[in-house]
């Protein structure tokens, strides 16, 4: 256990923060879930929701990121992957 006043404090101050991130980083998970079950539907009258859903999940992991929940580098891995996922479908879907 911390001794110092400031260690305390800063223990304090990490698990409020730690809770805090939490919500978002739970929430950014469940929009990318979301947006993948869409997009795994394969259902080509289904791209107009894929679509909507994978830009919801780019928004809330920007969201994510700018607030530092996760790094940007982490939140632009998980676009790109959500993108080619989309994009797998909209090429079964034309072709």
């Amino acid at each position: 256990m911390a001794n110092h006043k400031s260690a305390l404090k800063r223990i304090r101050q990490n698990e409020k923060r730690r809770i805090h991130n939490r919500i978002f980083r739970n929430r950014a998970r469940t929009v990318v879930k979301q947006a993948r079950a869409k997009i795994e539907t394969g259902k080509p009258e289904n791209l107009v929701d894929a679509r909507q859903a994978t830009l919801l999940a780019i928004r809330e992991l920007d969201k994510v990121a700018s607030k530092g929940v996760i790094h940007k580098r982490n939140a632009a891995r998980r676009k790109s992957r959500l993108m080619k996922y989309l994009a797998t479908l909209e090429a079964k879907a034309t072709a």
